[in-house]
């Protein structure tokens, strides 16, 4: 372990760049340290101050590192995960099964994530926030502590256990997703988890760094994410769960707008690799976009332009958008400021550059034209507005080379900015969040376990690939959950859906490697079998884009 990589990786003087091994970008000898991230991809880190300023031109798109922020038992007899732990020919529980989280770290102390004689059910940590100092970072990885089941069972015996575990969760969002899906039974307070046998490998990001913020825009107190540590930190799980030979769940609460919603981002690539094998699951959350007006659908007849009107509130720092249309369709695109200055469409739309100073409103537009992804190769225009003026900006999109004249653009997720962006004739479908457009994890939305109905922020689908999403959806408001310190709280966003949902998956798991059992199970052949037990309204048609195949997750 190189305790200076450590620091280096953790300063905001050095720029993340994530590579794909096979792709044609070679890497840099100007690297100051290399973690790889499984087979197929690398991250790289290099020193600000030898490389050029961080920009879509000069580095290209896939390789800077996206921001993720996070989509926050009554609910528990909605799914039927209570018939499955009291059946008695059945009792499933989540024992022998690994559930993974990658969130904002976990409160190790309470009561709810020990076994009976007090012993911790968490069998490692790794905190990326805290300096390797004189503990060890993951085998394989540069940065952040680890902590072993030994080391947190010491801490529990001491008066202060966290002066020799020091791993918090100032959040509380990784401690209520732990405990929604994994949580121990309290009979008292009538609170269970939906697995409460299962063990817990527990991962807290270290934020995303101000340089990364700044340069999507998002306020530094926001919390966010960066892609490549998820990534490390899905491998993490990924390779302790190898070596101790157990079945891992992974459950993902976090999402992003970056990215064509197609499947095809860095992230959604490594979660289909590590979902697709057997015992392996992957839950991910479909975010809470619906409603949020972030999601504009356009469609040229192939000669005529469409406006695209986008409204800004408040005069801010800055905002982006992004344009994706699947090859072949390129588009090329004009601005209007509320003013009325043009900032004509440029006649070449491949990989380009163009900016404009608009001089009356005090604002520069920066646009630029890439082709992304190693297998589709969508069109990407990235649009970046700096210090925008309040009032209707108008984007015409002109066609180029179409077939469908289909595109889609979508503004930050909702919080991720400080002031609110939207569109004036917004579209609510195709608004799940990445990764769970990718194909294979089970792509969980969210509803109201109490009326029944739609959550009506929750993400709907389908993906621009044309795949099914959400999966199903499951309870996501007012979901009874336990906080950083210990006290009853509820949740409501599709990420307590998908805890639900990561611990009705580890039931399953749990039935196909007992009793004899050795049924190779992955992501498909579970969320196979949960949509098959799923309800359905007899009024409603599926698959659909807003509850996906099913409405609610009950035992088959």
């Amino acid at each position: 372990m190189d305790r200076n990589c450590d620091a280096f990786i953790r300063s905001n003087n050095t720029y993340d760049i994530l590579i794909v091994r096979e792709s044609l970008e070679i890497s840099d000898d100007r690297a100051e340290c290399i973690q790889n991230i499984g087979e197929k991809f690398v991250a790289e880190y290099f020193d600000r101050d030898e490389v050029p300023q961080l920009s879509i031109k000069t580095y290209g798109y896939s390789v800077i590192p996206k921001c993720f922020g996070l989509l926050d038992t009554l609910a528990l007899e909605t799914t039927g995960i209570l018939q499955l732990q009291n059946q008695p020919a059945l009792s499933l529980r989540g024992q022998g099964i690994f559930i993974g989280f990658v969130d904002t770290g976990i409160s190790y102390e309470l009561p709810c994530f020990r076994n009976a004689d007090g012993s911790t059910r968490i069998r490692s940590i790794w905190d990326q926030s805290i300096p390797a100092g004189e503990k060890n970072t993951p085998q394989g990885f540069l940065y952040g502590t680890e902590y072993t089941q030994k080391e947190i069972n010491e801490a529990l015996e001491q008066e202060h256990p966290r002066e020799l575990v020091p791993v918090t969760d100032e959040d509380g969002h990784g401690t209520m997703l732990a405990s929604i899906a994994c949580g121990s039974e309290d009979l008292q307070a009538g609170f269970t988890g939906a697995a409460p046998y299962a063990e817990l490998l527990v991962v807290k990001l270290k934020p995303a760094k101000p340089y990364l913020k700044d340069f999507f825009y998002i306020p530094q107190e926001m919390p966010a994410y960066q892609e490549n540590d998820i990534m490390a930190a899905i491998e993490y799980l990924e390779e302790t769960a190898r070596k101790l030979g157990r079945p891992l769940i992974l459950c993902l609460g976090l999402g992003t707008n970056n990215g064509s919603h197609s499947g095809g981002s860095n992230l959604s690539e490594l979660l289909d690799d590590i979902a697709g094998r057997w015992r392996r699951c992957a839950v991910v959350a479909t975010g809470n976009e619906a409603n949020a007006r972030h999601h504009f659908y356009g469609k040229s007849d192939g000669n005529s332009m469409v406006a695209v009107e986008v409204n800004v509130e408040q005069r801010m720092r800055g905002f982006y958008l992004e344009l994706w249309a699947s090859a072949p369709e390129l588009f090329v695109v004009a601005v209007r400021s509320p003013g009325g200055t043009l900032m004509p469409a440029q006649n070449v739309p491949g990989n380009s550059h163009q900016e404009q100073e608009f001089i009356f409103e005090g604002t520069r537009v920066e646009i630029d034209y890439a082709q992304v992804g190693r297998t589709r190769g969508d069109q990407l225009v990235f649009i970046r507005f700096e210090n925008p003026a309040a009032g209707i900006w108008t984007l015409y999109v002109n066609p180029s080379t179409t077939i469908t004249g289909q595109f889609h653009i979508w503004l930050p997720m909702t919080g991720m900015l400080e002031k609110d962006v939207v569109f004036l004739r917004p579209d609510p479908d195709v608004t799940l969040t990445v990764p769970s457009s990718a194909k294979i994890p089970i792509g969980v939305g969210g509803m109201d376990q109490k009326s029944g109905i739609l959550y009506l922020d929750s993400g709907r689908g389908n993906t621009i690939a044309s795949v099914v999403k959400p999966d199903f959806v499951a309870p996501a408001v007012g979901v009874q959950a336990i906080g950083r310190l210990g006290n009853y709280v509820t949740l409501t966003g599709t990420s307590a859906a998908s805890a639900i949902a990561a611990g009705a998956c580890a039931q399953i798991m749990e039935w196909g490697n007992s009793r004899g059992r050795r049924l190779l199970l992955n992501s498909v052949q579970i969320g196979n079998i949960l949509i098959r037990g799923c309800e359905r309204n007899p009024d409603v048609s599926y698959p659909n884009t807003a509850w996906g195949a099913d409405d609610i997750i009950v035992s088959s």
